[in-house]
């Protein structure tokens, strides 16, 4: 045998054998979470303790409830760590089908809730259910659909992604809720631009965007221009926002007890439990206003801690979409990440009457089992993505020698 025939031979004997493996998901993630988690289940017990009470029930009813959805997101979250997120493309349409179906019953049928002027909530029997919550993460899977081979708008192929978004736009205005429409426009711009929509464009039509709003909030204020558009108490809290004061024993009273929580808790807080606001003075304490009861309770380290809870989650999503080697995948881990982001920003905002008033919970903390399980669904997806893909090499020990 020539030693050209045999050099040949023996290297492909020592051919190495690859296979791809994938790495534990990101643990600063899982940490995060959890500890925003624990803060929201303890401060719901604290906040919702002296509601329960008055209504005969045990103080940790909604302490409990938050936990049975807490079993359902958990579950959720470890199903989409493991499932490869690749294959969400094909299931992005009958998510999004099953999410409109739900806002239409809502809208049109006998289940659909009522509460405080706003129809948004499904009943299935056992709880209520909030469809627009779920809107969200179909959003996030329909934009990366629709971007992440170009960026381009006009497109007829792209009109099947559209679509539905403005579905469930038009049926969310319908409930009405205006800052979950603010929400999902802006997740969707922001996924757009990621994909690489022009920029100059984006600040344009911000930009003009902006002006307009304010020249038509500035003349609907005296008139009643917007009275086909905004409903009468959407428009008082923006007068509310701009003068509290004025209306401090009615539409400006929950942003006073809210500001009187802060100023209350001070630097240390006042203790865990030890909030008076919560004793009747602040409406939906476990709720949209739960971070006002953090902030007395823990003072302004508690906010600061929530605060950078959050700030933490963002970092490391956005550092997971810039690592993530296909654009689909860095896509969603944008979407995902500014969702969960902005929402809390709104949230935070308006407890500390940054921004006027909107029904937006504070992920992972207030109250409200839909929005916790979708949160832990995205944050799995996440954590799928953060999966890095490593080729394993294994060098094959069986040499044989011809």
């Amino acid at each position: 045998m020539s030693y050209q025939k045999y050099n040949q031979k023996k290297e492909i004997s020592y051919r190495p054998k690859e296979s791809v493996i994938l790495t534990s998901p990101d643990k600063t993630i899982l940490i995060v979470v959890a500890f925003l988690v624990m803060i929201g289940i303890i401060s719901i017990f604290s906040a919702s303790a002296p509601k329960c009470m008055e209504m005969g029930q045990n103080p940790a009813r909604f302490a409990f409830l938050q936990m049975f959805f807490l079993v359902f997101g958990i579950a959720g979250l470890r199903f989409f760590i493991n499932y490869d997120y690749k294959n969400l493309v094909a299931w992005t349409m009958p998510i999004t089908i099953a999410v409109v179906v739900a806002l239409l019953m809502v809208a049109f049928t006998p289940l659909g809730v009522t509460v405080n002027e706003s129809r948004r909530w499904l009943n299935i029997g056992f709880t209520n259910l909030q469809p627009s919550e779920f809107a969200k993460f179909s959003v996030v899977l329909l934009m990366a659909s629709a971007f992440y081979k170009n960026s381009r708008i006009f497109q007829s192929s792209k009109w099947v992604y559209f679509i539905p978004v403005i579905i469930m736009m038009a049926l969310i205005y319908k409930q009405p809720n205006l800052s979950m429409i603010i929400l999902i426009f802006m997740t969707s711009l922001v996924i757009w631009l990621s994909a690489g929509g022009p920029l100059k464009l984006i600040a344009t039509l911000s930009i003009s965007g902006a002006i307009g709003l304010a020249a038509t909030i500035t003349t609907a204020l005296n008139s009643s221009l917007l009275s086909h558009f905004i409903k009468p108490y959407q428009l008082t809290r923006i007068t509310t926002w701009l003068n509290p004061e004025q209306y401090a024993l009615t539409s400006g009273y929950q942003i006073i007890q809210a500001l009187t929580a802060f100023a209350a808790g001070g630097f240390w807080g006042v203790g865990f439990g030890n909030s008076k606001q919560k004793l009747y003075w602040l409406p939906e304490s476990h709720t949209d206003f739960i971070f006002a009861v953090i902030g007395e309770e823990l003072g302004w380290l508690g906010c600061i801690l929530v605060i950078g809870l959050f700030w933490t989650l963002i970092h490391r999503g956005l550092i997971i979409a810039s690592r993530c080697p296909d654009m689909y995948g860095k896509l969603l881990a944008v979407g995902i990440t500014f969702s969960l982001g902005f929402q809390a920003f709104l949230n935070i905002s308006v407890a500390t009457s940054f921004l006027p008033a909107t029904g937006v919970p504070l992920p992972f903390i207030s109250y409200g089992g839909s929005s916790l399980m979708v949160s832990l669904w995205m944050i799995g997806v996440l954590l799928n993505i953060s999966k890095k893909r490593v080729k394993k090499i294994r060098v094959n020990t069986n040499v044989r020698f011809v």
